[in-house]
């Protein structure tokens, strides 16, 4: 599809943002050719060709000092956007999730009349859902990646439409089951547990010594499991590899691929949080925990409006993986929960079955192409009678 040059801001603030903005980049070029970016990106973006003001490596800041350390880049930032929605010069901006930066801009955008496309929508179902006023009025069309995000946002009188989840073309195992147990020294004659405690230090230290001894109490009641651990690229598996040497138990250290290590597991002692969806759509039955210090943990209670915690729980609209959370999540618990699953294979079936209906929901192939033919029709039929031909 040919015609006339279309501009955009494109606005990615965080890894997973650039990831899934060098996908839509792409898939616009091909539906219409003609389209320029610009924006806040990282290496994703930049492949695709997307001229990028800043880089995203310092926007994903944590903690009150180093956002207070950071704060005159985060306002440089501001202003460089600010300045290139006020010259004109676009045609539409793409804003892509990270909403304490995109709804900022997406309010100055309808200050001076610039179409908003935002993709991934900020979760107002978990936590702020007075955010969804500001979107209503702020965004000309959202595309939303949870099949029960739609209703929630057109209800509030929102544009929005579900598109699908990128994560159904993403989440792939590179190898068979078979050649990832090779790959990782594994028994096939022997069930494989999978321990992942997430990717963020803070998650390692509150999980990471409960899933081993829980490795430790489980080994004791399904003789001849064995155990593996991919490490996540966020973390130091030399720092994984010395806290595990005075445990007696062999457990595999894998540094990355835990898409593969997934899809060899029979089952796995999750952390809570998008990893939990990956699974489910590699088909691996699991056991969902979670733990924070108390004070996070009471903050959270109050804030986040939410009763589910595993995301693969919450798009399934019901406990389809068991959750163990806080003071629930003990040694105790863990190993009943993945003994009664192990022992019982119409059980752990049963969870697979569940787990697949939650991959059905998700949507179906080619979500970076839908959403590239919705944002260029929405400007066309926007633009019919001004100044673009598209």
């Amino acid at each position: 599809m040919t015609g006339k040059s279309i501009r955009f801001l494109i606005i990615a603030g965080e890894a997973s943002g650039d990831m899934h903005g060098g996908g839509l980049v792409r898939a616009l070029k091909n539906y219409h050719p003609n389209c320029e970016f610009s924006g806040l990106g990282g290496d994703h973006m930049r492949r695709e060709g997307v001229k990028t003001f800043y880089d995203i490596d310092r926007m994903g800041t944590i903690g009150v000092v180093e956002v207070l350390r950071d704060l005159p880049h985060y306002l440089n930032v501001y202003r460089k956007l600010s300045y290139e929605i006020k010259s004109g010069c676009y045609d539409a901006v793409i804003l892509i999730d990270y909403p304490t930066l995109n709804l900022r801009l997406a309010r100055l955008c309808q200050k001076y009349s610039c179409p908003v496309l935002f993709f991934i929508s900020p979760q107002v179902w978990a936590w702020r859902k007075g955010r969804i006023k500001q979107i209503q009025r702020t965004v000309d069309k959202m595309f939303v990646i949870f099949p029960f995000e739609e209703a929630l946002l057109k209800k509030e009188g929102v544009d929005a439409e579900f598109v699908g989840h990128p994560f159904i073309e993403t989440v792939k195992a590179s190898m068979t089951r078979d050649e990832a147990v090779k790959e990782f020294s594994l028994d096939s004659a022997r069930k494989i547990i999978g321990l992942m405690p997430g990717s963020r230090n803070s998650e390692l230290n509150f999980l990471l010594d409960l899933m081993i001894s829980s490795a430790e109490e489980i080994r004791k009641n399904l003789k001849g499991c064995q155990f593996i651990l991919p490490v996540a690229n966020t973390l130091d598996s030399k720092d994984i590899r010395d806290r595990l040497k005075s445990n007696p138990l062999d457990i595999k250290i894998v540094e990355g691929k835990s898409y593969d290590v997934m899809n060899c597991c029979d089952f796995l002692i999750i952390a809570s949080g998008s990893a939990t969806l990956e699974a489910a759509l590699l088909g691996c039955p699991m056991v969902i925990i979670y733990k924070l210090n108390w004070i996070t943990y009471w903050l959270a209670r109050v804030l986040v409006k939410i009763k589910l915690y595993g995301l693969v729980n919450i798009v399934a609209g019901e406990e389809v993986a068991t959750e163990l959370i806080q003071s629930e999540a003990t040694v105790k618990n863990i190993t009943k929960e993945v003994v009664r699953i192990m022992s019982n294979s119409e059980e752990r079936e049963n969870l697979r079955s569940r787990l697949l209906q939650v991959r059905k929901s998700l949507g179906d192939p080619g979500v970076l192409d839908r959403v590239a033919v919705r944002m260029i029709d929405f400007l066309k039929e926007r633009r019919q009678d001004e100044k673009i031909s598209i």
